[in-house]
C-alpha cells in the first residue's frame, strides 16, 4: 500500500467515525451547557442512587440528556458529513468520501432515502459511543476513582478506551460488512 493510500483509508476511518467519537461533546452541550444555560432540567441516569460498594453507579456527569442529546449531536453531523461528500468513493480522486458509499437501500438502517439513513447510522456510533463511555464511568466508580472535570483524571484510558472499543463493538455487530 502506498502512502496516498493510506492517508484516504485513515482519512475514510476518520470521517465514518469522527461523528460517533464527537457524541461526548454532544453529550457535554446537551446534557450540561444547554441545561445550565437554559434552566432545563438535567435527568440524571442512576437516578442519584449508589452500587452495593457505596459509590455511584454513574455519577452525575451521566444524564438522559446527554445521552440522547450527544447520540443525536453525531446522527446530525453524519448527515452534514454524508451530504458535503456525497457520492465520494474510494475510486474517486476526493480526499474524503461519503459515510454510506458503502451502504444501500438493503441496509437495515436505510429507511426512506440515504439522509436518514446517514442520520440512523450517526445515531447509533453516538449512542453506542456514550454507552462506551457511561460503561468506562461506572468501573471508575467501582474503583473509587474521580470524574473528569476541574481536577485531571485519575483514570485517563478509562475516559478514552471503553468509548472507542464500544464503537468497534457495535459497528460490527449493527452494520456487518
Amino acid at each position: 500500500m502506498n502512502g496516498e493510500g493510506l492517508l484516504i483509508d485513515i482519512l475514510t476511518i476518520l470521517i465514518l467515525y469522527g461523528p460517533a467519537y464527537l457524541a461526548n461533546t454532544g453529550a457535554m452541550l446537551f446534557g450540561k451547557w444547554i441545561p445550565d444555560s437554559t434552566g432545563i432540567k438535567t435527568i440524571i441516569i442512576d437516578g442519584g442512587y449508589n452500587w452495593s460498594d457505596g459509590y455511584r453507579i454513574l455519577g452525575d456527569g451521566k444524564s438522559w440528556n446527554g445521552l440522547l442529546g450527544g447520540a443525536f449531536f453525531s446522527g446530525v453531523l453524519m448527515l452534514a458529513s454524508h451530504n458535503i461528500w456525497k457520492n465520494n468513493t474510494l475510486d474517486g480522486d476526493k480526499p474524503f468520501v461519503d459515510p454510506l458509499f458503502l451502504t444501500n437501500s438493503s441496509d437495515w438502517f436505510w429507511i426512506l432515502n440515504s439522509d436518514i439513513a446517514a442520520f440512523i447510522l450517526g445515531f447509533s456510533l453516538g449512542f453506542a459511543c456514550l454507552i462506551g463511555d457511561s460503561l468506562g464511568s461506572f468501573l471508575k466508580r467501582r474503583k473509587g476513582l474521580k470524574r473528569e472535570g476541574e481536577v485531571s483524571s485519575e483514570a485517563p484510558l478509562l475516559d478514552t478506551m471503553p468509548f472507542a472499543i464500544s464503537i468497534f463493538f457495535f459497528s460490527f455487530i449493527l452494520f456487518p460488512g
